[in-house]
């Protein structure tokens, strides 16, 4: 199936820092490549990968799960890895816990961690019946687009599959017992106003987390899809200042490719 218009992967060739961007459940390299360009222009090396089964249609979704997921933005750190002298991970929502799995599972590798709204739960009664339901039901309502910002959408799929959401479940609840293991820096932005992610699953990061370098930033104008809301240049701005803290960010610009 053909990529849809905007949902392309995103890589910048720049200086010996490099970041990785991974975007979230149902969504697409759109939601992020504004933060990922953004930080390109400052001479930074960024890779922002299509995740398997995203950016084209949600029945494709259904043939996916989170070890494809993680396998992509694993791949793509260890490509990153070899031009890079130092690395930083960085997400949105699923993202931000695909991230949150890098750091934990490669340690030393990663300089630090940048996440908006990372998901640790599947919530609701309706996430104890997945395991039966998606045998029964394919799909259910989209969870794209949540953003106060008018005039601006999300490129994501208007249904959630349900085979996914469970290998979702699965991955997240994988996921918050290796949380003790990441003691890298770590930046988390969540906003006030989330109608996809509750503000207790960043709680649950921040409290499970080993890492002493943790500062959190609490966005007041955006909903879920933070990077294309009111506070997206809040969050480029942080989270460039944050990595240039811990890493010199050279001011020289690469070449920029899509695919």
């Amino acid at each position: 199936m053909p990529v849809l218009p905007g949902a392309e992967p995103y890589r910048h060739s720049g200086g010996e820092v490099g970041v990785l961007f991974c975007h979230g459940f149902t969504g697409s390299p759109q939601s992020l490549r504004p933060w990922a360009e953004h930080h390109a222009a400052r001479g930074l090396t960024v890779s922002l990968p299509l995740l398997p089964g995203h950016g084209t249609r949600w029945e494709d979704m259904q043939l996916t799960g989170w070890q494809d997921w993680y396998a992509e933005v694993d791949r793509e750190l260890r490509l990153l890895s070899e031009r890079c002298s130092q690395v930083f991970v960085a997400g949105l929502s699923m993202g931000g816990a695909l991230a949150l799995r890098l750091a934990a599972l490669h340690g030393e590798r990663i300089s630090g961690v940048v996440v908006v709204n990372p998901a640790n739960k599947v919530h609701g009664l309706s996430a104890h019946a997945l395991p039966v339901a998606r045998y029964l039901v394919r799909s259910t309502k989209g969870i794209a687009s949540d953003i106060a910002k008018g005039g601006v959408a999300e490129t994501g799929y208007d249904r959630v599959p349900l085979h996914a959401a469970h290998s979702l479940r699965r991955f997240l609840r994988r996921l918050d017992g290796e949380l003790p293991r990441i003691d890298q820096p770590l930046l988390l932005l969540r906003s006030a106003q989330d109608h996809v992610v509750p503000a207790v699953d960043s709680a649950r990061v921040l409290e499970r987390i080993s890492s002493a370098d943790v500062r959190e930033i609490v966005l007041e104008h955006s909903y879920h899809v933070a990077t294309l809301d009111v506070d997206a240049d809040r969050i480029f701005e942080e989270s460039l200042g944050f990595i240039g803290r811990l890493a010199p960010i050279p001011g020289k610009e690469g070449t920029a490719a899509v695919g």
